[in-house]
């Protein structure tokens, strides 16, 4: 593909454009979308209009854009990610209607926690989670499992950065996350009290694959001072199952 002037691939500005669609940022003008992607005017609304003509985007009557349906029938064609949610579901509302609380799937995604699926009662705890949200490894109960059974490499990696701090309880210091993991690959979960949120407690357990790894976080969280026993109890369970299901789909 053609370099731009500024040795950018078309490859690149299409990524740069797709990523200004967050969660909470799902519908954009195209004006905002080149400043947000750091292109130039006439490039942004070139870019868009081809992404508009191959269904990557969708364009409304007042020229607002948002991702179309054609990007996310191509994303779920043979995807591992859909695979797994897929497998977890049931196994999923099961925790979720015995603990009542948050109950979320996590895979390890460009070093982040990306999350899945998360099915949650209404009378459920503060959470900040958002499907196809992405929260750093380092700060939740599924990112330390996540990181917990990585490659050493992904580790050292993620460890070498610095490390944000959500509250006064997020661990930044890499010798303590590296303390946390060991306790995590020792007891095969992990619980992180006020690590994203000072009111939350997330506890997490891996979904293992057939090497040493994690294909998968399962979580739930809860109220601060709440017991955790039930949760990883269910989630344990859970794991188990869809770990049976994904074999048995291989």
């Amino acid at each position: 593909m053609a370099n731009s002037p500024s040795g950018d691939s078309v490859t690149d500005r299409i990524v740069r454009v797709l990523e200004t669609f967050t969660p909470t940022r799902t519908v954009q003008t195209a004006s905002e979308v080149g400043r947000r992607a750091g292109l130039p005017s006439s490039t942004a609304h070139r870019v868009v209009s081809d992404l508009v003509s191959a269904g990557l985007l969708d364009r409304d009557g007042e020229g607002r854009l948002s991702v179309g349906l054609r990007l996310w029938e191509l994303a779920t064609r043979s995807s591992h990610a859909l695979r797994v949610r897929q497998a977890a579901m049931p196994a999923m509302e099961r925790v979720q209607a015995r603990v009542r609380e948050h109950t979320q799937l996590a895979i390890l995604e460009q070093d982040e926690a990306l999350f899945l699926e998360r099915l949650s009662d209404p009378d459920a705890g503060a959470n900040i989670t958002r499907i196809a949200g992405r929260l750093p490894l380092h700060a939740t109960s599924s990112g330390l499992v996540l990181l917990a059974f990585a490659d050493s490499d992904v580790q050292e990696r993620v460890l070498a950065r610095p490390l944000r701090r959500l509250t006064s309880a997020t661990p930044t210091d890499p010798a303590t996350v590296r303390r946390k993991l060991a306790e995590v690959r020792s007891l095969g979960h992990a619980i992180a009290p006020g690590y994203i949120e000072e009111v939350s407690t997330g506890v997490a357990v891996p979904v293992r694959d057939r090497i040493s790894g994690a294909t998968a976080a399962l979580s739930v969280v809860l109220p601060r001072e709440a017991p955790t026993a039930l949760a990883l109890e269910e989630l344990h369970r859970a794991a188990r199952e869809v770990e049976a299901a994904l074999a048995g789909d291989s």
